[in-house]
């Protein structure tokens, strides 16, 4: 997809090749970190495939991925209902619960295939 199609897609319908340029360089740059955020979420996947205890210490105080999985939406939606300054203060407690929430979801659905391989 060259820089005027993907200015399209975003909606822009001029055609200054600044803009267009600067279309461009979103773009790749949005590419690049996407890949760099695949390469993180994966490093961590393959940490915990390695045992079951390693997970489970993981999600915390939740005692299986489904209740890890609801614990994480739970602090999302409250997370929306809180007021900006105090969002501002939490990101951290933001970014850590989407990560668990995603790793949860993960070892939800593959985590008894890869701990019976394991075992076998």
């Amino acid at each position: 997809m060259d820089a005027a199609n993907f200015a399209r897609a975003c909606g822009y319908t001029g055609d200054s090749p600044a803009l267009l340029l600067a279309f461009e360089a979103i773009r790749r740059i949005g590419i690049a970190q996407a890949r760099l955020d695949h390469f993180r979420r994966k490093a961590v996947i393959d940490e915990l495939k390695q045992a079951e205890p390693l997970f489970l210490a993981m999600i915390g105080p939740a005692l299986s991925a489904h209740e890890a999985v609801e614990d994480a939406a739970r602090f999302i939606a409250g997370w929306r209902n809180m007021p900006r300054w105090r969002q501002e203060r939490r990101l951290a407690d933001l970014a850590r619960a989407k990560q668990q929430r995603l790793v949860a979801r993960f070892f939800r659905r593959f985590g008894h295939r890869l701990w019976a391989l394991e075992a076998a």
